[in-house]
Parts: structure tokens; sequence; C-alpha cells
């Protein structure tokens, strides 16, 4: 089947399936959409159908274009590879006009957001983004790979190369005029010619359509990196398993582990635990020049508190990945994060009293 043939069967199982459904009614809460977003996407991680609902609800009333924008967001980073049906019913519901042929928005919003909590989650997607863009092994892939023409690009995104430079590869061929990084020169690539290339390669064609699809609406590199990861899945995988979650608490309507450093909020809790006298801030003003303490802290979090998942899909090269992001992935002044990690993770209580006087 072609791409809009592939598309009109997941929106016809999508309305399969919904048909029995009985949304719940969560109340609205008084955040920003930013707030709302982070609880939302954090939510599904953990496995919170009841933050999450309360967050899409938020969303969908207050800010609607975020939320479907934020939702296949979700599904190529948190779950991608993990539960490919899932990922792909978020990717066939992205279209308003298709949604207006299936059902209300509340109806099928709550049904995927209670689905996209359920799923098995795998970050291998995002973690290798991390990867490709600031782990010193590729430094030199990071220039070298810069001007080469688009076919080259492809054949080494195709290639048994190391899978960061890979990444990397496909990266430039989409083009990162798009999909921008400060860490990546600039160039225009191409990613119709990418997409019609992988289909004409092994791959499911469904597989290819949906992440083209997903590509089109959103614009992130995850969604391309997902044929790449499905292409080097292993096919006889574990049962997935919760990570282990620190305690938290309530900090106003929301949830601590909900605020991080891309909200205002969470960065004002972040600014005044560096402030403190406890270890990890004390590390980190040390060790990290004042500019960027901020984000590199926001950074170690994610690992310790914010990217932590329920039902977190094992494989081998997804394992190494996330330590390769997670650990040696942090800048020049920290070639490992063990140790800081190590100390925000004692001192996560801390920063949750913080932030429950930021709201």
């Amino acid at each position: 089947m072609n791409g809009p043939d592939i598309l009109a069967s997941l929106r016809n199982e999508l309305a399969s399936e919904i048909q029995s459904y009985i949304p719940p009614q969560p109340e609205v809460l008084p955040v920003s959409p930013w707030l709302a977003m982070s609880m939302l996407q954090k939510a599904i991680r953990r496995g919170r159908s009841d933050f999450a609902l309360q967050a899409a609800a938020t969303l969908l009333h207050k800010y609607p274009d975020h939320f479907w924008r934020r939702c296949i967001v979700i599904a190529f980073e948190d779950v991608g590879v993990a539960d490919f049906e899932t990922v792909a019913l978020v990717t066939a519901a992205a279209s308003k006009t298709s949604r207006a042929a299936i059902g209300s928005e509340w109806v099928i919003a709550s049904f995927l957001v209670s689905r996209l909590c359920a799923a098995a989650k795998c970050r291998a997607a995002d973690d290798l983004v991390m990867v490709a863009e600031r782990h010193p092994a590729y430094e030199r892939e990071r220039l070298d790979l810069t001007f080469r023409p688009i076919s080259e690009l492809i054949s080494v995104a195709l290639s048994n190369v190391a899978i960061g430079e890979r990444a990397l590869a496909l990266w430039f061929a989409i083009g990162t005029e798009r999909c921008r990084s400060e860490h990546l020169r600039k160039r225009r690539g191409a990613p119709t010619a990418l997409f019609d290339f992988l289909c004409e390669t092994d791959l499911p064609h469904t597989v290819v359509e949906v992440a083209r699809e997903a590509f089109h609406k959103v614009g992130e590199l995850h969604c391309p990196l997902l044929p790449l990861l499905w292409s080097v899945k292993p096919c006889d995988l574990r049962a997935p398993g919760d990570d282990e979650f620190p305690s938290w608490r309530m900090c106003g309507p929301l949830p601590s582990w909900a605020l991080d450093m891309f909200s205002r909020e969470g960065r004002t809790a972040l600014k005044r635990f560096l402030a403190t006298e406890c270890p990890a801030a004390r590390w980190v003003r040390t060790h990290v020049p004042q500019s960027q303490q901020v984000d590199f802290l926001g950074y170690i979090l994610f690992s310790v508190d914010s990217g932590l998942l329920a039902k977190r899909l094992r494989w081998p090269l997804a394992d190494e990945l996330r330590r390769l992001a997670e650990i040696e992935s942090q800048g020049t002044y920290c070639p490992d994060a063990t140790e800081i990690t190590e100390m925000l993770r004692d001192d996560l209580p801390l920063l949750n009293e913080v932030r429950a006087h930021v709201l």
C-alpha cells in the first residue's frame, strides 16, 4: 500500500477501536501550556494516565494545536519501536479533518493518551539524537558529513557503520536547516528523497510511511530515526519493566516531576536549587560555567527524574545509547556524569521542596 492508503487503514482501525470507548472527564488545570505539555509527556512516560488525562484535557481545551503536535512527539520520543502500532495510530490522528470523520476531539484524544500511557516504551531515538549531537566520539563525523551529497549520506545511514554515524548521516540528509542543532552546521536536506529511498529498502512500508507523515506534521528528527532503529531492533526482546522511580510530591496541582528546565517555573526551581549548599549544587557551581549551569542541571535531572519510564523495553543497543547519552554526552566539563547523577539523585528531595514553592 502507498502512504495515503496506509493512513486511511489506520484511521479506520482507530475509528473501530473507539466505538465502545467511554472517555473520562478530568478537570482542566489552571496552568500554562508549557507546564501542561511537560506534565502530559512525563505522565505518559510514567504510565500515569490520571495526570496525563488532566494535562490532555487542559491542552485540548486551551491549546489544541499544542496537544496534537505534542502527542506525535511523545509517540516517537518515548514509545517508538516498543509499540509501533500505538505510534501509528497517534500519527494517523494528526489531521483535524480526519479526526472529524472519526469522532469527537476528546474521545480520540483521551483514547490515544490512555493508550500511550499503557504502551511499552523505548527512548532509543531520543538518546540517539543526544549521542549523535553531543558525544565526543562523533566529533569528526559531525564535520566530515556536513557537505556530503544526499546520496552518500543516505548510503551511510543505511550502512553497517556505528549507529551514531548513521544517525548523523540521516540528520544531514533530512536537513539541519529544519532539524536544527547548535552543535551541527546548517545545510538543506532532502526529506522526500530520503523517505522515498527508505521505501525501496526491506523496511516495512507502513513504518516508513508513518514516519514520513509524522515528519511532515512535526518536523522532528525522531521520526526518520524510527525506521533506522527498526532495522536494528532484535526480534527476541524481553518483557518491558519499570525504571526505579524516586520519591516525588505534589507542587500545587502538578507532580514535582512535571517541572523541568523547559518551563519558566522549572527553570526558576533549578536556579534556586543551584543557590543551595547541597552536594549536587556545589558540584555544578564548581565544574560548569555559570551561563550553562541551569541547562546542565536540567539534563542531569532528566536521567534522574524527568526521563524515567514505566514499561521500558530493554535491549542492548537501547541500553548502550541511554548510557552514552546520560553519562558521556553532558559536555566537555563533564566527560563522565556518574558522580553528579548520583549526587542529584540523593538531593532530589531538596529540589522537590524547592519546586513546591515556585507555583
